[in-house]
């Protein structure tokens, strides 16, 4: 039987003490299991933030794979997923993981490769740049592709960050104090958010929305 793309762990370059210290629970080896995904979070010199993945799909063999420069490990699911922690700042799952790319088009015929297929299709403006974001399901999280609206750029793509769903962003953000910028509407409707400043010390990109029925 078939089984659908899935993230299983994500390498992240940054220094376990300093998400520890804004409400994760961190175990002595640098491990941080958020939902079904689990966070390997190590210092590497002149790396910052998500630096590979590893993923569950049937559309290719186990390996060592590069998708359109996204270091990428195919691997088999395993029986019993793992129970998560309560994290002292109310996170729950990883809401999405976001992706940029210069060429979108590139990238998306890469993770077809892995059996990702877009949901959907989002147009916007950044810095006043036009932008697309194309959305991708990876289990319980969302995969974000984001780059230009032409696809003529050159280039590979690069993971960005990681937005958390909390259980009440009141309390998230009460909890975090002042390395966390205002509470404001997030592009999903219905839906608030806030992203942590870079005072809290982390080398990833994170940002805290309320879940999809808040």
């Amino acid at each position: 039987m078939g089984y659908k793309p899935t993230i299983a762990t994500l390498e992240v370059a940054d220094d376990p003490q300093c998400w520890q210290d804004v409400g994760f629970a961190v175990d002595d080896g640098g491990n941080c299991q958020i939902g079904t995904v689990r966070l390997h979070l190590k210092p590497i010199d002149d790396l910052r933030g998500v630096q590979t993945w590893s993923v569950f799909t049937d559309t290719c063999p186990p390996g060592e794979y590069t998708i359109n420069g996204l270091a990428t490990t195919v691997i088999k699911p395993e029986a019993i997923e793992p129970e998560a922690p309560v994290h002292p700042n109310g996170t729950l799952t990883i809401d999405h993981l976001v992706v940029f790319s210069p060429n979108l088009a590139v990238t998306i015929a890469a993770l077809s490769d892995l059996g990702l297929e877009p949901r959907r299709t989002r147009e916007h403006e950044a810095f006043g740049q036009p932008m697309r974001q194309v959305f991708f399901r990876m289990g319980e999280v969302v995969l974000e592709l984001v780059g230009p609206d032409k696809d003529e750029g050159e280039g590979n793509a690069g993971f960005f960050g990681l937005a958390f769903t909390v259980v009440d962003l009141d309390a998230t953000a009460s909890f975090l104090g002042k390395h966390v910028g205002r509470t404001k509407n997030a592009v999903q409707p219905g839906r608030r958010i806030t992203t942590l400043r870079k005072t809290a010390g982390l080398q990833t990109a994170v940002a805290f929305m309320t879940g999809e029925s808040n």
